[in-house]
């Protein structure tokens, strides 16, 4: 795993392989997390990333998180509950000289609480647990999203967004299904 473009381009990330799946760690591959990425800055949705606080819930590695750091977000809040995922956060973060611009929350992201509000929330559940609506909502309910915020979720299957969550668009990668949803607040 890398970082592809942005001010951290080409910078190794600690190595996971292929995942752990009894600490629920499934990394984005490079390449479903570029096809994503230029998705974000293709212009479709405006400029989400640059100056953007950045909401990176189930973070396992903090990839995504990372990525959007290099490519101009302003501060990333990493939620992860996992020990091995926390570890490979900070692993990640020390690499990249980032402390300064990144929160890490040892939580279970279904149980957020209240915060500040982020514009850009990637939401990274594991599969097949309906894990994610419960994030999101909580995320919700609790601040953590700002008006208009864009959520990219990833899930193996096409995703049903909670109320007050709007579904822009759906792409498949392999076994990998990327919406990418707008939050409403009411």
């Amino acid at each position: 795993m890398r970082i592809i473009a942005g001010r951290f381009r080409g910078l190794s990330l600690a190595n996971v392989g292929k995942g752990d799946a009894g600490a629920h760690l499934r990394p984005t591959t490079d390449r479903v997390r570029e096809s994503l990425f230029s998705m974000l800055t293709g212009g479709r949705f405006g400029d989400p990333i640059q100056d953007a606080w950045v909401l990176d819930l189930f973070a396992g590695t903090g990839a995504l998180g990372l990525e959007a750091l290099s490519r101009g977000a302003d501060h990333v809040t990493f939620v992860d509950d996992g020990r091995k995922s926390l570890s490979l956060i900070r692993e990640n973060i020390a690499k990249c000289r980032c402390s300064d611009e990144t929160t890490i929350i040892k939580r279970d992201a279904t149980r957020l609480g209240g915060g500040q509000p982020h514009n850009l929330v990637f939401l990274d559940p594991p599969y097949g647990k309906g894990l994610g609506e419960k994030a999101l909502t909580a995320a919700m309910q609790g601040g953590w999203v700002a008006p208009d915020a864009l959520i990219v979720w990833e899930d193996n299957v096409a995703v049903t967004p909670p109320d007050g969550v709007e579904l822009l668009d759906v792409r498949r990668y392999g076994d990998t299904t990327i919406s990418i949803c707008a939050f409403s607040a009411a």
